[in-house]
């Protein structure tokens, strides 16, 4: 294994796993299969650890955890339940610092993104649901004296979670928390690209005291486990996000299991800039909405529509504000944009910069690849803006999911709402005026789960989240995740 990082101190490497392994029946077990995966530093570009490489028996051997576990989970009060998940919470509090580092080092973000968003997000999630569970409600219904209908809300079992690598432990953790705050018993895999925090949540749930079994987290590729875990006849429903193709994958899997099914899928989100605009800060905000975590956030706006009138100006601005981000080592306290997550992303990312200049595009500023110095192997890479491009061209049609966008005139808001609604995406967007009529308007007709106006990224957990067209089925958050992992039974008595 190569030397890290020199500007890496030792205190924060030892916090660093170099060896992941499963957690499984409350152990940390490595795979049955003996098989290990090279863990990388995207910063450097090294390989630092190793991951165990799972296979179908270590998904038959968390089953088996897992549905043990589920008769006494699910009968367990929710105060129980609560409880435990709050201490959890308190011990990631407490490791707040450790978790940054580790998700920074392992994705490659800067390690100020990790410490502000994901991490205190991450707890976010697991509190927000540990408290909500002893808020709920069941619903009534008389029949005129007749009877008297009551719905019942009950966990489902094993359930699967499968969460990305581009926000590991904050979506790791909204997916999990609300299985299992509603009582299931939970087979999670996280990113095989960047597993290393959600490794150290294994240990934090042993500190915790969580019982044997209720949660397992499996670490391997999509093949290894990916498709035995989705296809696994104990699993009663598959919460995954990630991209398009492999929800429709997962979904030729499951739907005929008549699994159920929550995907959040990809985007290509459009942000509406209307001439009435607060013009400075809809220029910075709508840089922050472009590049933010090197642009692979599934939220991202990747295509700024602009209204003709202010279109020059607004293109000079935010080309000298991108222009002004600085790309260096996640560690930097100064870096704006850290490394790409892994070498074949950012070979992806520079091809549709090619692709983009095929089709005419006008390159205004970056999209080079870049060497910062001390780590000259990472990967790293420039935020590219264009201009000039089709709102139906490939470039403007498909996920890049980096720090791509570009830039379309509009005239009026019919036009505006048309280049918008006309991609296979419908995840989000957010639009920028001082109009409320037209942000109203707008709002109602976009074709998107997610509207934001004059923000981005402003979350309340307890809204519906999700997408619409290829952007996914079903929603997160709030009671529809709680929903999604409960089945509802009617119980009605005659009087």
């Amino acid at each position: 294994m190569e030397t890290l990082h020199k500007s890496t101190t030792e205190a924060s490497l030892t916090a660093v796993p170099t060896e992941i392994l499963n957690y499984i029946g409350g152990g940390l077990k490595p795979a049955q299969t003996g098989k290990w995966i090279s863990n990388f530093h995207p910063a450097s570009g090294r390989i630092y650890g190793q991951i165990a490489e799972s296979g179908s028996e270590d998904v038959q051997s968390a089953y088996d955890a897992a549905s043990a576990a589920f008769p006494a989970w699910s009968n367990s009060t929710a105060k129980y339940r609560s409880d435990l998940m709050l201490r959890l919470a308190d011990l990631m509090e407490r490791d707040l610092e450790v978790l940054a580092f580790i998700e920074s080092y392992d994705n490659g973000k800067p390690l100020s993104v990790a410490r502000t968003v994901d991490i205190p997000r991450a707890i976010s999630n697991i509190r927000f649901f540990a408290t909500a569970i002893l808020h709920g409600s069941t619903e009534a219904h008389d029949m005129d004296g007749i009877a008297l209908n009551y719905t019942l809300r009950q966990p489902i079992g094993v359930v699967a979670c499968i969460s990305p690598w581009n926000l590991p432990l904050y979506l790791f953790t909204w997916k999990i928390a609300p299985a299992l705050a509603a009582g299931n018993t939970v087979l999670a895999k996280p990113s095989e690209i960047t597993p290393a925090s959600a490794f150290h949540f294994s240990k934090l749930c042993i500190e915790a005291g969580f019982p044997a079994g209720v949660l397992n987290v499996l670490h391997g590729t999509g093949p290894s486990i990916g498709a035995p875990l989705v296809s696994h006849p104990g699993i009663k429903a598959v919460s995954f996000t990630g991209g398009t193709q492999t929800g429709a994958t997962i979904a030729s899997i499951a739907a005929p299991q008549f699994k159920k099914l929550s995907l959040e899928l990809g985007g290509k989100n459009a942000t509406l800039v209307f001439a009435d605009c607060a013009f400075e800060e809809t220029v910075s905000e709508t840089a922050r909405a472009a590049f933010s975590n090197q642009g692979q956030i599934c939220l991202c706006g990747s295509r700024i529509l602009v209204q003709r009138s202010i279109y020059d100006r607004f293109k000079e601005a935010f080309v000298a504000k991108v222009k002004l981000l600085k790309v260096g080592d996640p560690q930097d306290a100064q870096s704006n944009i850290g490394a790409i997550v892994s070498e074949p992303h950012l070979l992806k990312v520079l091809s549709y910069v090619e692709l983009a200049k095929s089709e005419g595009g006008k390159l205004l500023c970056g999209g080079n690849r870049i060497q910062v110095e001390g780590l000259e192997n990472g990967y790293y890479m420039e935020p590219a803006v264009f201009e000039g491009l089709d709102p139906y061209c490939r470039t403007n049609q498909e996920e890049i999911f980096g720090p791509v966008v570009t830039l379309i005139p509009f005239d009026t808001e019919e036009e505006a709402l048309q280049f918008a609604n006309c991609t296979p995406y419908g995840l989000a967007s957010s639009v920028w005026t001082s109009n409320l009529g037209t942000s109203q308007r707008v709002a109602a007709k976009l074709q998107t789960g997610i509207v934001w106006i004059n923000c981005w990224m402003l979350r309340d957990l307890r809204t519906p989240f999700g997408g619409v067209k290829q952007s996914g089925v079903g929603r997160e958050g709030g009671w529809e995740a709680l929903r999604f992992f409960t089945e509802a039974k009617n119980v009605c008595i005659k009087h």
